[in-house]
């Protein structure tokens, strides 16, 4: 019996934090509240202290999760390929209208990174350590083509393609929209084809 109950304390978590994640996508930190996170999830906000200690673990959480998936999303695309091709078509899809379009299954980093800032000490920590897994899969594969300081490209290439995306999601409905898209992926395309 505490088996179950314990399994479905787990559902009822994932489901909490899967609500989370995704208004935190679309509408950020602050547009997630409780309440909408717990409606999203089905459940009643009375629950959510049975699950989480406070928002803001809550927030470094879901932080976790959407991250980790958002870089599962760039390996999936990118497939078996190595190096450069790799990267390339990492960038392709990171940097692309759908991603642009779909931000409540995409990166959290676009909506989120102005507050992160401003958050609690402990997110903070999660973002820097997501951000090392993401940029040490990005420099291994700029190791493999012999870049100088693939760590300094990593982070530079990520710099780029977060701040790319946000441009462009600002951007959307206008031609400019698109162009911001272009213009990132070429920039990492030429950086690439230079240092190769």
């Amino acid at each position: 019996m505490a088996d179950i109950r314990s399994e479905r304390k787990d559902r009822s978590r994932e489901r909490i934090l899967a609500s989370a994640g995704s208004l935190m996508r679309r509408k950020g930190i602050s547009g997630a509240s409780v309440s909408e996170v717990m409606g999203g999830a089905g459940m009643t906000v009375g629950g959510f202290y049975a699950h989480f200690p406070s928002k803001q673990a809550l927030v470094a959480e879901a932080l976790r999760n959407t991250m980790r998936k958002s870089r599962a999303l760039m390996a999936s695309a990118a497939g078996e390929v190595k190096g450069a091709d790799w990267l390339r078509a990492a960038v392709r899809s990171y940097l692309s209208r759908s991603h642009r379009d779909h931000p409540e299954s995409g990166c959290p980093l676009p909506a989120n990174l102005g507050e992160i800032a401003r958050a609690d000490p402990a997110v903070r920590e999660v973002l820097a350590g997501e951000m090392a897994d993401m940029t040490g899969e990005l420099a291994s594969h700029l190791e493999e083509e012999g870049i100088a300081d693939p760590k300094g490209e990593a982070l530079a290439m990520m710099a780029t393609m977060v701040g790319g995306l946000a441009l462009s999601r600002a951007l959307r409905g206008n031609a400019l929209s698109d162009e911001v898209l272009q213009a990132c992926r070429r920039h990492i395309d030429n950086s690439l084809s230079a240092a190769g």
